[in-house]
């Protein structure tokens, strides 16, 4: 008797992303089924998705772990593939998922290798990212903004690329850095973080600069390599100065 065919589940968070989803639900069509999960969109996004064929999930929550751990309670497949509205996955990656499922092996999960784009063009550096695994193996997301799933057995890595087209707008940066900088300064308060001084300001500014240009060879994007260092060295600038405002409006005993 040959194995039973695995189930899978293309799973994508969306707010606000009516020029983008159904791009992204039309290269998920490789799997059993697809379910978006909107979180408070104000625009067609779950129109669009419903239309493109996906099973929409409207919900109202803060911290993407949580999304992401709901999101979980509506899957019944075998495998679970979380993929985000500004991500593409290529015929190879599709290829390669609907092989990997199906192969007795003792992996539980597989990272993906994530592709990025900022501004429009493609950056130098990428990041495997642990995006599929068994819907069994699952213990969890963790994390408020930069969250990560957690699973039981090991973990592989699979060929192909997913597409992440962000940044696409130096306004939608700014007011994304904004609105995500209150998040991190309060974790860092609650966290009890040393005081802010001038120093520690500098230099966590540099440091996002120094990463970005250097670490991740930013300087081989040419004009888009510097302006993206120079945003990542601010954006953690804002994060900190919000952190310090916050320490002077509350010190720490």
């Amino acid at each position: 008797m040959s194995p039973k065919k695995q189930t899978l589940s293309a799973v994508v968070i969306a707010k606000n992303e009516e020029p983008r989803i159904a791009k992204c639900i039309a290269a998920l069509t490789f799997a059993d089924e697809i379910i978006v999960v909107d979180n408070s969109s104000t625009d067609k996004t779950a129109a669009l998705a419903k239309k493109a064929g996906a099973v929409v999930k409207l919900l109202k929550a803060d911290g993407f772990a949580k999304i992401r751990n709901t999101a979980a309670e509506y899957i019944s497949t075998d495998w679970v593939l979380y993929v985000d509205a500004d991500e593409v996955v290529t015929s190879r990656l599709a290829s390669e998922i609907s092989r990997v499922i199906n192969i007795k092996g003792s992996e539980t999960g597989f990272e993906i290798y994530r592709k990025n784009y900022y501004l429009g063009e493609p950056w130098p550096a990428g990041e495997w990212m642990l995006r599929l695994f068994r819907k069994d193996a699952l213990v969890g997301w963790q994390g408020e903004l930069h969250e990560t799933a957690v699973i039981k057995g090991p973990v592989g890595r699979i060929k192909g690329e997913l597409l992440h087209d962000t940044h696409r707008t130096l306004a939608g940066m700014v007011e994304k850095t904004n609105e995500w900088s209150e998040t991190e300064a309060a974790l860092r308060f609650a966290a009890r973080h040393p005081p802010i001084t001038w120093w520690r300001i500098i230099r966590v500014t540099l440091t996002g600069f120094w990463n970005s240009y250097i670490g991740q060879q930013g300087f081989r994007a040419g004009t888009v390599g510097w302006i993206e260092s120079i945003y990542q060295g601010f954006s953690l600038f804002i994060t900190y100065a919000k952190l310090w405002e916050l320490q002077q409006r509350r010190p720490h005993e």
